[in-house]
């Protein structure tokens, strides 16, 4: 499934992710949460899930998703994948 960020600033970005990829309610809103999150995805159908960014996405969000990313890759059954985009 692939979803778009259109936000860049840290707390809406962070809200974006949240409200794209459906976050269970238990969701903390901040960074640490976002990575569990990320790293989880248990919610979700099997499979690939792609999130689009804009380039200018905050730093601090651009290193949790790729850590994400990154953690994800290998495990099988659910996955993410972030792609940063001009537009």
């Amino acid at each position: 499934m692939k979803r778009r960020i259109l936000v860049s600033e840290k707390k809406a970005a962070i809200a974006a992710i949240a409200e794209a990829l459906d976050f269970p309610e238990w969701f903390g809103q901040n960074l640490d949460a976002l990575h569990d999150s990320l790293t989880d995805l248990s919610w979700l159908p099997e499979g690939e899930h792609v999130l689009v960014v804009p380039a200018e996405l905050d730093p601090s969000v651009l290193e949790v998703l790729r850590d994400a990313a990154k953690q994800t890759a290998g495990s099988g059954d659910r996955r993410l994948r972030v792609v940063r985009t001009e537009r």
